[in-house]
């Protein structure tokens, strides 16, 4: 059992990626790509959920947390609506790719038609990457945006099926620094197909409760390690890792943070998030509602007592790897 156990948090992360990529490219060779992309998102979602219950990173994670109706709300009506209706995530790129491929009076232009696929969907990643850092990292910096965004951030356990728990304004807000440039650039309809599902997949595995270990893997993709790191109530260490499928502009901006030890499971916000879907939407835009969101105490008073417990963790942890070795003292000759 122990061997399967190794072999499953080193396989899983990339199998699942590899399972998900592999099927978007039949996919997209069928007659009906769209259709059948979310057939294989939706399957690879079920796969992973299922694999949660037997290799879970936290056991705790495991139980309701009383918001997956809530989860599941905001990725199907908020985030799925203004992916349908602007362009960021899943399903949309598709769509948008094979609607708006004739309008061209928008169109900067200057894409690589000339390099081959594979080429031109790195690039297409790294420019829209670019801006997801930069729109995630404002999101943290600035009040007025973190107000939206820290209804992704209120989750109190990480698992498949709260990744897409964004707030309508969070979302168009990334679409219009991620997506637009593609668009402006000339992006064939391929490029945004597979840009759209790897930002698919990478993102349900970021988020996913699987016990994985994913090695040097972490200098390239955000993997659900760094994810975890990034979803610490400590500030200094959520304030991190803000790449949705590279790191590299983490590591190019010095916001790369990835401590040879276990992230911690003190994940969440110092303030409240309204209980209910819609509720949940409207609270950012009343002052009461941008109160609770921010918390009533000094953001220092918090950051001093996790980091306070997150010390604790750390000692723990470094005394079970120390653990004395006693050895039976022999009498000195004479």
């Amino acid at each position: 059992m122990a061997h399967i156990h190794f072999l499953a948090c080193r396989l899983a992360w990339p199998g699942f990626l590899l399972l998900g990529l592999t099927g978007s490219a039949l996919a997209f060779q069928s007659t009906s790509p769209i259709i059948n992309f979310v057939l294989v998102y939706l399957g690879t979602f079920a796969l992973i959920a299922l694999a949660e219950r037997f290799l879970p990173f936290e056991q705790s994670w495991l139980e309701s947390d009383g918001e997956t109706l809530n989860d599941i709300g905001h990725t199907l009506l908020t985030k799925g609506v203004v992916e349908v209706l602007s362009g960021l995530g899943v399903v949309f790129p598709m769509l948008a790719a094979k609607v708006f491929a004739a309008s061209q009076f928008l169109r900067i232009g200057g894409w690589p038609v000339h390099l081959p696929l594979p080429l031109q969907v790195v690039l297409a990643l790294i420019i829209a990457e670019f801006g997801l850092y930069w729109a995630h990292r404002l999101a943290h910096e600035h009040l007025n945006l973190w107000r939206f965004h820290a209804l992704h951030h209120s989750v109190e356990r990480l698992w498949v099926v709260n990744t897409g728990r964004f707030h309508v304004v969070d979302s168009v807000f990334k679409i219009t620094l991620s997506q637009v440039p593609l668009y402006l650039l000339g992006a064939p309809v391929e490029v945004f197909l597979w840009v759209g599902a790897v930002t698919a997949f990478i993102g349900i595995l970021t988020h996913c409760n699987l016990d994985v270990v994913t090695g040097p893997l972490d200098y390239v993709f955000s993997t659900p390690r760094l994810h975890r790191w990034h979803h610490s109530l400590n500030l200094r260490e959520g304030n991190s890792n803000f790449g949705e499928n590279l790191v590299l502009f983490d590591q190019l901006f010095g916001t790369y943070f990835n401590p040879d030890r276990q992230p911690g499971t003190h994940i969440g916000i110092t303030g409240r998030i309204a209980k209910g879907f819609f509720a949940q939407l409207a609270q950012p835009f009343s002052q009461k509602g941008r109160k609770q969101i921010l918390g009533a105490k000094p953001k220092a008073y918090y950051e001093a007592q996790i980091a306070a417990e997150l010390e604790k963790e750390r000692l723990d942890h470094f005394q079970e790897k120390r653990r004395p070795v006693f050895r039976l003292k022999m009498p000195r000759t004479k």
